[in-house]
């Protein structure tokens, strides 16, 4: 990759704009795998020091799932700064997805619709790319914290559950697996988040993780169309079931301050900026409902050291994002974190960990 110190993506974010959305991810997924993107040199400061999972990170700023779906440029997102990095989600079989176009912008907004409808290769073809990335990691002393992000999909009807194969098949191979039952754009994903399939579900994926010989964390991706009582729901399931963290949150079908936005109207999760609120309000009300007892990860709408110390001071430990990238280029984290720097250093707290939840203290 290039060793650059100057964000030339303002100067080439116009040619991009004006390919298919769809087309301009490709394009970046291809200057990715060529080496083409920044090595980006990101701010080192003990204020934004944290501890999540038993293990000290730099700082808290992850990669969300659906930017590397097939795990095709792991090494390369770690090298533009992120310290944690979520691929996939992936399913048991290979699924195309749904039809084109299936990703719109709201430029406007800095928002993105997306319906791709969990298109991936699916976890045989998946189990490939991480055992050839972990020979990559083998010399390393501080392993990277990956994490893949699996779900039931369409075409899946075998006797194991869908989560609990995942989890056999590719544990050896990531720091830990995300269980997403909150995706908007494949058939039934959501109605997992009910309260009895939760229970079920989470039970059969802790009694097999218990038979494995490296086992990974496990994390839950929940909506954030969740009502305040689904929230109460899902808070009582959580509690006790060995859950290592939620991811709050998942994509929205409402359409909170875009109405006026032509694509609005198209069908898909939104993500970005108009997310920011709803899934902020969410991420609270679960620090409050989960007893501040499980670490939360706040997603959804991230594009600055502002936005980013808002999640924390509503609960986060950890900070995931993606579209602010399609927005702000691949220099996103390292501008994220020289704001949080200041945030953190003018409300006097010595390191990240100390501002979770400070909303919520007296």
């Amino acid at each position: 990759m290039l060793k650059m110190s100057f964000d030339i993506y303002p100067l080439v974010r116009p040619f991009i704009f004006a390919l298919d959305p769809e087309d301009a991810h490709s394009l970046a997924m291809w200057c990715l795998k060529k080496e083409l993107t920044p090595i980006t040199d990101c701010p080192v400061n003990p204020v934004l020091n944290v501890d999540f999972c038993g293990r000290k990170f730099p700082h808290p700023i992850g990669l969300a799932a659906g930017f590397d779906k097939d795990g095709d440029v792991i090494k390369q997102l770690f090298q533009m700064g992120f310290s944690t990095v979520e691929v996939g989600g992936v399913t048991p079989f290979p699924q195309q997805g749904n039809p084109r176009p299936r990703m719109f912008r709201l430029s406007s907004q800095k928002a993105v619709i997306n319906r791709f409808g969990l298109n991936n290769i699916g976890y045989d073809a998946f189990k490939r790319k991480l055992q050839a990335w972990q020979d990559t990691t083998s010399v390393m002393t501080v392993k990277p914290f990956l994490g893949i992000n699996i779900a039931e999909g369409d075409q899946y009807h075998g006797e194991e559950d869908a989560h609990v194969l995942g989890l056999k098949k590719l544990a050896p191979y990531v720091s830990y697996i995300a269980i997403n039952v909150s995706c908007p754009n494949v058939n039934n994903a959501c109605s997992l988040e009910k309260t009895d399939n939760l229970a079920s579900l989470l039970e059969k994926v802790m009694d097999a993780k218990k038979d494995l010989n490296k086992k990974p964390f496990i994390f839950l991706k929940i909506s954030p169309d969740n009502s305040g009582e689904q929230l109460e729901s899902i808070a009582k399931v959580i509690k006790g079931s060995g859950l290592d963290a939620i991811i709050v949150s998942n994509t929205t079908v409402t359409r909170p301050g875009v109405g006026s936005h032509h694509n609005a109207r198209e069908t898909g999760g939104l993500s970005g900026k108009p997310l920011f609120r709803l899934s902020t309000d969410i991420l609270g009300k679960m620090y409050q409902l989960t007893d501040k007892s499980i670490p939360l990860i706040g997603c959804g709408g991230v594009s600055s050291g502002a936005d980013a110390y808002e999640k924390i001071r509503n609960g986060a430990t950890m900070i995931q994002l993606y579209t602010a990238m399609v927005y702000e280029g691949p220099f996103v984290v390292a501008k994220i974190l020289k704001e949080l720097i200041e945030l953190l250093a003018r409300d006097k707290f010595a390191n990240v960990n100390a501002a979770v939840g400070a909303n919520f203290k007296k």
